[in-house]
């Protein structure tokens, strides 16, 4: 073998390896025979690139080829991402091509989410591009609405303050910042007085737990009072009670209908009149022996008479002796 011919192997070799080691340090491997390219259409790639890895359920398995725009003219401005895989692990075409963040300090890798219901998928086929947000992305486009509405609230403010400052005179100005004045007097006062009944809480603190304790304290006797009436047989009291209260009715209801000597002398007029008689004798007999004592005690050495009873001397409350 000539050197010529043995430096042309050397120089051929050399590039082979190259051309082979390039394309392992790329994550391809031109001698595998199972290796499948699929492509995915995207509106933004959110910072793919080439020779990004592709998972799928975590596990490696191809990377990213190649990204270019979409030569398709109604399709203009997409862009297509052509990517391999060395895995002969088999999915429907309806599974979905899913760019994701790598990690937090930037990147993005290609995740394939397997289906397989449906047409297994083979080499030039189509998948359907997705894109999931990072934590930043997530919170920028959360952020975006309320920074617009934000500036619409400060843009209304800001045409509101102007327009109160055109609206209001030098007057209305000065009698404004009396007002404000006047409210900071106000809270001033406000919080000198609750320093004040801070001041007097803390001096009274001892009184105050003196007279809580004495209100506990009461409380936990009428509680006892309580307790003890509850245990009290007031059921049978209150019976004993009612039953006391209708002999009592009873007994004016017999009253009432002429029962008994209480019923006669409340319905019986007659027997009301011979006891005002009778009492009225009484008492002008009483009177009589008052009067002439002589009449009904008589006691006399030489046989003296008493003088008979006088009715009009009587009357008169007059002694029959005079």
């Amino acid at each position: 073998m000539s050197k010529e011919l043995k430096t042309g192997l050397v120089a051929l070799l050399i590039i082979a390896t190259g051309v082979w080691g390039y394309n392992y340090l790329k994550g391809q491997n031109i001698f595998s025979g199972s290796t499948r390219h699929f492509f995915a259409e995207y509106n933004n790639i959110n910072g793919l690139s080439e020779a990004s890895v592709v998972t799928i359920n975590g596990l490696q398995v191809g990377k990213v080829d190649q990204i270019t725009f979409n030569p398709d003219p109604e399709k203009r401005g997409t862009l297509l991402v052509q990517f391999s895989l060395q895995n002969s692990f088999n999915f429907s075409k309806n599974s979905i091509a899913k760019i994701y963040p790598a990690g937090l300090m930037g990147g993005q890798n290609l995740a394939i989410i397997p289906d397989y219901n449906g047409e297994t998928a083979k080499s030039g086929d189509f998948l359907k591009g997705e894109i999931k947000s990072d934590l930043f992305s997530s919170v920028g486009e959360k952020l975006n609405p309320i920074q617009t509405k934000l500036e619409n609230v400060l843009v209304h403010v800001d045409s509101l303050v102007m327009g109160i400052n055109k609206t209001l005179n030098k007057e209305a100005q000065q009698s404004l910042n009396r007002s404000i004045i006047g409210f900071e007097g106000i809270v001033y006062s406000l919080n000198k007085t609750m320093r004040s009944a801070n001041r007097l809480l803390d001096d009274n603190k001892v009184k105050i737990d003196v007279t809580i304790d004495n209100t506990k304290k009461i409380t936990e006797d009428v509680s006892k009072i309580t307790e003890d009436l509850a245990k009290a047989e007031l059921g049978n009291t209150v019976k004993k009670l009612e039953s006391t209260v209708d002999n009592v009715n009873g007994i004016l209801v017999g009253i009432k209908n002429g029962k008994g000597t209480l019923g006669k002398l409340v319905s019986d007029d007659k027997l009301y009149t011979n006891l005002t008689n009778a009492t009225k004798e009484m008492e002008e007999l009483l009177r009589e022996m008052k009067l002439n004592p002589k009449r009904f005690v008589h006691f006399s050495l030489f046989g003296k008479k008493a003088k008979p009873y006088n009715e009009e001397n009587n009357k008169k409350n007059v002694s029959n002796n005079k």
